[in-house]
């Protein structure tokens, strides 16, 4: 068993098995015609639990689906992280700064130029919005995975994305105002996600790395690190899966339909992390912190993009939001793959 599960962890068998887990997605939704199902924000499906109005459905399910490979992928990452490497990376100003920058005064913009560019006839109106809509706010739950991924500073990018967590609260209503007009949504859909997508693993991780260094030593934590290693690897391909069934028949029947997106998100993620990763090279970062700042100008939160269109548009814009990881996951895997082939060329000696 652990034979095969060590195959997980040879980056060079990654992509086959994502290809295969994109495959069984498809598939999936295509037999039982997932796309025809209401989608349910995964708060919303969370929250009924919690209430006791649960009722089982293919909407309800994926939507916990994307909550419980989310987490799968998260807890692993932040129980690597040390307490006092934290503290450190709060005190990153340099690195805060550049993704701030990026983050908030390029990103949403470029987006925007993007979606004008692809997407700017009448009759893509709602894949407009919904493209503008994905790019406004940054990520902050998986940009931690591929940092961790590429081997990058995981204490940096959990600031980081803490940081994002805060000011989202406050720009995400005036950004989308600015962009696509009055729009109405409840905020609090931020703070619910950043509780549930940053705090829990979060907590989580700490209590296990805390309370297991302390009772059976640094020595039991090194052994568990093989199967935590694991369980992140295992989340992200189950997370593919979700998202890939939640939208696997479209993808059979409307091919035309992805590639409108595919094209503008694709760039984006390109460029913002081509241009970040050289920006904080050139500023004398070294690889760790150079993949942290990039990962998190780069990705976006598509948590947050869905529950927003959800609410506040029509299911069409929706589907675009939801398209957009579909689109987001491989190419940040291959820019995972990018970040670790350079490293030696641009950070030798660093």
């Amino acid at each position: 068993m652990r034979r095969f599960l060590e195959k997980l962890h040879n980056f060079k068998l990654l992509p086959f098995f994502v290809l295969i887990s994109m495959v069984i997605g498809i598939t999936l939704g295509k037999v039982y015609g997932i796309s025809n199902f209401q989608i349910t924000p995964p708060i919303d499906a969370i929250k009924s639990i919690f209430r006791g109005t649960y009722e089982f459905s293919i909407g309800n399910t994926l939507a916990l689906g994307i909550v419980v490979g989310l987490f799968m992928m998260m807890y692993p990452a932040m129980a690597n992280i040390k307490f006092e490497d934290l503290g450190k990376a709060f005190r990153s100003v340099k690195q805060i700064l550049i993704v701030a920058f990026y983050n908030y005064a390029i990103a949403p913009f470029f987006m925007l130029l993007l979606a004008k560019l692809f997407l700017g006839s009448p009759e893509d109106l709602d894949l407009y919005t919904g493209l503008v809509l994905y790019g406004i706010a940054p990520c902050i739950a998986m940009v931690i995975v591929f940092t961790y991924l590429a081997g990058g500073n995981g204490p940096l990018a959990i600031v980081l994305v803490a940081i994002n967590s805060i000011i989202q609260m406050i720009l995400i209503p005036v950004y989308a105002k600015i962009l696509l007009g009055e729009i109405n949504f409840d905020v609090w859909v931020v703070a619910e996600s950043v509780i549930l997508y940053l705090g829990v693993p979060l907590v989580a991780g700490m209590l296990t790395r805390f309370l297991g260094v302390k009772r059976l030593g640094e020595e039991w934590f090194q052994n568990l690190k093989f199967y935590l290693d694991t369980l992140s690897i295992v989340g992200l391909l189950f997370t593919l899966i979700v998202m890939f069934a939640l939208k696997g028949d479209l993808i059979l029947e409307k091919p035309i339909f992805i590639l409108k997106l595919a094209i503008p998100i694709t760039i984006f993620f390109w460029a913002i992390y081509v241009i970040v990763y050289l920006t904080a090279w050139k500023f004398g970062l070294n690889y760790e912190d150079s993949v942290a700042v990039a990962f998190n100008s780069t990705g976006r939160d598509f948590e947050i993009a869905i529950a927003i269109a959800i609410t506040a548009f029509n299911p069409t814009v929706a589907l675009a939001t939801v398209i957009g990881p579909l689109i987001e996951v491989p190419v940040m895997l291959v820019l995972v793959w990018f970040a670790k082939n350079t490293e030696y060329r641009l950070f030798k000696g660093r």
